[in-house]
């Protein structure tokens, strides 16, 4: 753990969130246009974004993100 400076600001988190999204958002348009040989490169980037949004949000406190699962589900009673 000696590798971790612990100097982040909240900002410097929501803009990597941001930046996550837009490349996210890429790759999803990406993948929907592209030729099947590329598919599976645009839906392992997409995928590893995901988890990595779902983690930011955890980290800024969004209480329907838990990292290991994602998008909490919602019970309806």
């Amino acid at each position: 753990m000696n590798n971790f400076t612990y100097d982040m600001s909240w900002q410097d988190i929501e803009d990597k969130l941001n930046e996550c999204i837009k490349k996210r958002n890429f790759h999803f348009e990406t993948l929907k246009k592209c030729p099947k040989s590329m598919r599976l490169y645009h839906m392992r980037q997409y995928k590893g974004l995901e988890g990595a949004i779902t983690a930011l949000k955890w980290v800024l406190g969004d209480e329907r993100y838990e990292p290991l699962e994602g998008l909490k589900q919602t019970e309806h009673v």
